[in-house]
């Protein structure tokens, strides 16, 4: 079985894993490399899964690990892309919905009008952190929308702890989320022995999850997450401007 889809799942769940966000409390499996030992492990992951079980379903892929799957997760694009967003709500809500408490009251199908079959839908739209904009105490919500998207940047420089990049931070002016001009910012290249990029060099470019190297990226990939991640900020700051968060 092609190794490319857990391998991939595994990079981009190590970081938030380990800082006990998301997943259960095993991140040496995601460091094995081993493709039994991630599939073990990738159902507990109560962000990611849902979604790759509704996307296998719609695009009829059989594995949820599939590498086209994972990948359209992560980066926007893909298969992903072009599935219809009233749909994908209404399976996606049937999946998370009967475990959703009170603090996620605004998951309805409204939220189709920002539905997409990404990670960056998730952290904009799922997430509630984009409703506690503009509230009087802006500075945590920005700090963990921009630390849970999948940001990309260029290596600039390294050295054995990490990377410099040149990336575009999250911002808020009180009124829009939006991306910053590109600036430099540090990025961590190993944890607990393990690096996705070890051999990280100048001039590649990057995917970066919660302040960690993720692997390196096509220039097709950067532009589905310029892409993806465009299209999330216009649809979060069309509800933000409404102030009718559903």
């Amino acid at each position: 079985m092609d190794t490319a889809g857990t391998d991939m799942f595994a990079r981009y769940t190590y970081a938030p894993n380990r800082l006990g966000y998301c997943g259960p409390a095993e991140a040496a499996a995601l460091r094995s490399g081993s493709s039994a030992d991630i599939r073990a492990v990738a159902p507990r992951f109560s962000g990611v899964w849902p979604y790759l079980r509704v996307m296998a379903r719609l695009t009829g892929i059989d594995d949820p690990l599939d590498r086209r799957l994972v990948e359209s997760y992560w980066l926007g694009g893909g298969v992903g892309a072009d599935l219809d967003p009233d749909d994908f709500m209404s399976e996606l809500l049937a999946v998370i919905g009967p475990v959703a408490g009170a603090y996620w009251t605004h998951l309805t199908p409204e939220l189709s009008t920002e539905a997409a079959a990404s990670h960056c839908f998730h952290v904009f739209g799922v997430y509630p952190w984009s409703r506690l904009l503009g509230r009087g105490f802006d500075d945590h919500p920005v700090s963990v929308l921009d630390n849970c998207r999948i940001n990309w940047g260029t290596v600039v420089s390294r050295d054995e702890a990490g990377v410099a990049l040149r990336c575009r931070s999250l911002v808020w002016n009180g009124q829009v989320l939006e991306l910053s001009a590109p600036s430099i910012r540090r990025a961590d290249l190993w944890a607990d022995g393990y690096s996705s990029v070890p051999d990280v060099a100048v001039g590649d470019e990057v995917g970066v999850h919660w302040g960690r190297l993720c692997g390196r990226l096509l220039q097709g990939q950067v532009r589905d997450l310029e892409v993806s991640t465009a299209r999330q900020l216009k649809a979060t700051n069309l509800r933000l401007a409404a102030r009718g968060d559903p």
